[in-house]
């Protein structure tokens, strides 16, 4: 009896595979060919499941943007405050540094040999962007993409910043930060907000008021 392949799954071991592969050799230079004997399959095969080795990194993407966000939020399920959110975030960070290191290197590695405008308008990595931020939406309990947004961009910044050897970075310390200038924030947005209401309740009472002595 012939041997039943879950494909979906064959195929997800091989992206899992290509991640040390890519964080090997560049992008750029590694070729189809070479990915293939790394994986120990043969072109035929690995053609069979990515048609080309764009759409293999592509792939790569949305299937780590995924598993990043499903353990990041794992990880950090419980926390009762933005501060220990972030706290527990900067220890996922801490826990996980070498992982985050190699995949911002071949992500950076990836861009170098592409146009500006295709990764803009690139719908798997828009796709990618936006798994993220509804993550930091949920961790926060806000709907407030923009601030999603600066949070995953002071984040990456950190993981930058190791990647370049700053020895002065430390995640947890700097996600703590982090987390006590978006109690902050939050706590005065909430407050300005409520204002604008109040004020605006007001002047609809006004306006009413007036219509009513006019009648």
């Amino acid at each position: 009896m012939p041997k039943l392949v879950d494909h979906e799954q064959y195929r997800k071991e091989l992206l899992g595979k290509c991640f040390d592969l890519f964080a090997t050799k560049s992008f750029g230079s590694i070729t189809m060919r070479e990915i293939a004997q790394g994986l120990n399959v043969s072109t035929g095969t690995l053609y069979h499941y990515f048609p080309s080795k764009q759409a293999l990194f592509e792939q790569l993407v949305e299937e780590i943007s995924q598993q990043d966000v499903i353990a990041a939020l794992a990880e950090m399920s419980g926390s009762a405050t933005i501060e220990e959110a972030m706290s527990a975030l900067g220890r996922y960070l801490v826990k996980n540094e070498d992982y985050f290191i190699k995949w911002t290197y071949i992500w950076v590695d990836f861009c170098q040999h592409q146009d500006i405008n295709e990764l803009r308008n690139n719908h798997v990595f828009k796709r990618a962007n936006r798994y993220y931020q509804q993550a930091v939406c949920e961790l926060l309990g806000i709907q407030d993409a923009a601030l999603a947004s600066f949070v995953l961009s002071l984040v990456n910044g950190l993981i930058l910043e190791k990647l370049w050897c700053n020895e002065t970075i430390d995640f947890i310390e700097q996600c703590t930060l982090l987390g006590k200038m978006l109690t902050v924030y939050l706590g005065q947005e909430i407050g300005d907000r409520r204002q604008r209401e109040v004020r605006a309740e007001a002047t609809s009472a006004q306006n009413f008021g007036g219509t009513e002595n006019r009648n």
